[in-house]
């Protein structure tokens, strides 16, 4: 849906209306309001008010004073008005002299507020502040400086409020409009700086967000040539055609007005000259005491400005506007300021838990894998969920998915620990519970307090059987062909870093076409719902989808994203890792397997059965190559192997070989002499197979080799 422009249509239930500006270039659709006639007031009663409204800045600037010192900011000299004088003191006490990043003394003409005409703020920003209307009909004598105190208490909670970018500078416009202002716009740096970093190249100030009254209405103007403070709104140049990318011109007036820190009314000399270099030349600008220009400045640098405007029809700015400014300028600054920094945090710590989990899955053969992971929504904290598919020895696959408790980067951290771990234990072809048990093992080695769910299992494509091991994680969800779904029973177990535990495996059919779900609590458990509740609602979403694709079992990939549909919108109090399997299997006639007894005719009779297997196939053309080598591999297996060997060959995509025995070193390939009369083994199975490999087993070793079908070539 299209956002209406600015200035041209306006809501008509009172509320202001807010612009907010990406990084692309253009022009800004923001009407402006005009300058009017200031009325007198009592003196003697907007100085009581100044001076209420100073005390906290006169003390903030107390406690500032050796940062003054540090980076050589003066004192004002210059015979201002006091209130005027505390906010310079409070925004210059973190200021340097060289460049807009940094502030430091400036020779800027300022503008403390005429004697009456008080503007002081109606109500809080919170919603509660009077209208336009309401600030026009504010008597000159109006409220004090209690009430612009409140106000300012209001508006920096609000600000603080936010936690992202956008809603610290929404803070600041919703905060000052219409209680202090009548139009504000928001330029912050492009790119923002985030802590200690330099920017490198020219200060470039964006327009990041706007915000106006929406009764404002255009008008023409036609009396050019009056006094500043008798010209009508600004025109509409100005109004459609504001600037939203300004470069600050090092030594230029706003460059001048940034590292001066302290805000100032648009009638300054300084203002004069920097307010069109920031809204763009040949603009028509309000300069007068109806404008402040403030800079933003954070801990360490300045991050942007605000401008600051009222009608025509409402009294002017005075003196204690500028300290009312300063306060929501620092606010805002350090609001930024965190909001980076957060934001970075998160990015960072986002990122380190992605790295850790799996670009991509394996494919292999026998069973179709899709996943899915999504961080936490409200919090956007990174957790400890991970996922993993590791492909084993004789087509098989190890599953795994866990959740280490904790959101910080110290459970990334240790998940991506726990995740290398599980890979290198499953590399030992280790049944599931001794891997749930030297994990255990290695949480309680980090620390007795790295406590971790995790679900390990194992799926065997040609016993189409699965081997499930659990650490206290939810128990897994099967979706048969038909659209049965049913929970697993999985004894439960302690969670891995307990200790002093024992872990218990089960095995259990997978048929050929069933899809298992492994997920962490994030998927069943929120703030609105329990584990069983959420689980029951999953087995049931599962049976809904397969219903609709009756009697073939749903695709992996839309399945993933049904599941993931069942989450509300107060469901994403956690991060959630999701896993699934399909089961395909490997047909019995794509498989043959033999026990041979370990004598010196074992290699003759093992290329015998290797040759009818291949007539069998179709495969004639690789006989050759086959008998090479499995006689090679058989025979070094019989020269130490002790108990009978094991054969096997399975047709896939590929031709797979695997020799087994009971001696648990792995060959290794190396260079055999001209002169020696063994060791050339494994250098013809580097030389003819496609891919080749030694697994250690529990049991002894695996040694094993490819080969590309006769249509794949090699």
């Amino acid at each position: 849906m299209s956002r209406p422009r600015a200035g041209r249509t306006a809501p008509t239930d009172g509320t202001p209306r807010v612009t907010e500006h990406s990084n692309s270039h253009g022009r800004h659709p923001l009407p402006l309001p005009g300058q009017g006639h200031r009325e007198p007031g009592d003196a003697a009663a907007a100085d009581r008010r100044r001076e209420a409204v100073a005390a906290p800045a006169a003390r903030h600037a107390d406690g500032e004073a050796h940062a003054s010192a540090d980076t050589g900011t003066e004192g004002s000299r210059d015979g201002h008005h006091e209130p005027e004088r505390r906010a310079r003191a409070s925004a210059e006490a973190h200021a340097s002299a060289e460049h807009p990043d940094a502030a430091g003394p400036a020779s800027h003409e300022d503008r403390t507020g005429r004697p009456g005409g008080v503007p002081s703020p109606a109500g809080p920003p919170d919603g509660g502040g009077t209208g336009p209307a309401d600030a026009a009909r504010t008597p000159a004598g109006g409220p004090g400086g209690g009430e612009r105190l409140r106000f300012v208490g209001a508006a920096t909670r609000r600000i603080a409020r936010g936690i992202d970018l956008d809603e610290i500078v929404l803070g600041l416009c919703r905060a000052t409009v219409p209680t202090f202002a009548d139009a504000i716009l928001v330029y912050l740096r492009d790119p923002l700086p985030v802590g200690d970093e330099r920017p490198v190249g020219p200060v470039v100030l964006r327009l990041r967000r706007t915000d106006r009254l929406p009764e404002y209405v255009r008008e023409d103007r036609e009396d050019t040539d009056a006094p500043p403070e008798r010209l009508p709104d600004p025109g509409p140049e100005l109004a459609e055609a504001a600037a939203e990318r300004c470069e600050v011109r090092i030594g230029g007036p706003l460059a001048e007005v940034l590292r001066g820190v302290r805000p100032v009314f648009g009638d300054s000399s300084a203002a004069r000259a920097a307010l069109p270099e920031l809204l763009g030349e040949g603009r028509h600008v309000p300069l007068c005491q109806r404008t402040i220009l403030a800079p933003l400045r954070g801990r360490r640098r300045v991050i942007g400005a605000a401008v600051f405007i009222r009608r025509m029809d409402r009294p002017a700015f005075e003196g204690d506007d500028l300290l009312v400014a300063a306060q929501l300028a620092t606010h805002t600054a350090l609001g930024v300021d965190k909001a980076v920094l957060y934001g970075r945090e998160v990015y960072i710590a986002d990122e380190l838990q992605r790295t850790m989990l799996p670009d991509s899955l394996p494919q292999p053969t026998g069973v179709r894998l899709a996943s899915r992971y999504l961080p936490a929504a409200e919090t956007a904290r990174v957790g400890g969920d991970w996922y993993d598919a590791i492909p084993l020895p004789g087509n098989r696959v190890a599953l795994v998915v866990g959740d280490v408790m904790g959101h910080s980067m110290t459970s990334a951290a240790i998940m991506g620990q726990l995740r290398t771990t599980a890979q290198t234990l499953a590399g030992l072809d280790l049944p599931p519970q001794e891997v749930l048990h030297h994990l255990d093992e290695q949480a309680q080695r980090l620390g007795s307090d790295r406590m971790a769910t995790c679900l390990y299992a194992v799926y065997d494509p040609v016993a189409h059987r699965i081997v499930i091991a659990n650490a206290g994680h939810p128990p897994p969800v099967l979706l048969h062909r038909g659209g049965r779904a049913e929970v697993l029973r999985v004894p439960p177990g302690a969670p891995i870093g307990v200790g002093g535990v024992d872990f218990e495996a089960v095995e259990l059919d997978a048929p050929a076409g069933a899809t298992l779900l492994l997920y962490t609590d994030g998927l069943v458990e929120s703030r609105i719902r329990d584990v069983w509740t959420g689980i029951e609602q999953l087995r049931e979403r599962l049976i809904d989808t397969a219903r609709l694709t009756g009697p073939n079992p749903p695709p992996l990939e839309p399945l993933c994203d049904e599941v993931l549909g069942m989450l509300g919108p107060g469901d994403r109090d956690d991060d959630i890792a999701l896993l699934a399997a399909r089961f395909e299997g490997i047909a019995p006639s794509d498989v043959a397997y033999w026990f041979l007894d370990p004598r010196p005719q074992t290699a003759r009779q093992a290329r015998r059965l290797a040759r009818r297997a291949l007539t069998r196939w179709g495969l004639e053309d690789l006989s050759d190559s086959v008998e090479l080598l499995v006689s090679e591999v058989i025979t070094n297996a019989v020269r130490y192997a002790e108990r009978p060997i094991t054969l096997r060959l399975l047709r896939t995509d590929v031709l797979r070989c695997e020799v087994g025995d009971d001696v648990p070193q792995l060959p290794r390939l190396r260079q055999a002499r001209p002169s020696d009369e063994g060791g050339r083994g494994l250098y013809l199975v580097n030389k003819l197979a496609r891919r080749w490999g030694a697994t250690r087993l529990s049991t002894g070793k695996v040694v094993w080799f490819e080969l590309p079908l006769p249509s794949q070539g090699r």
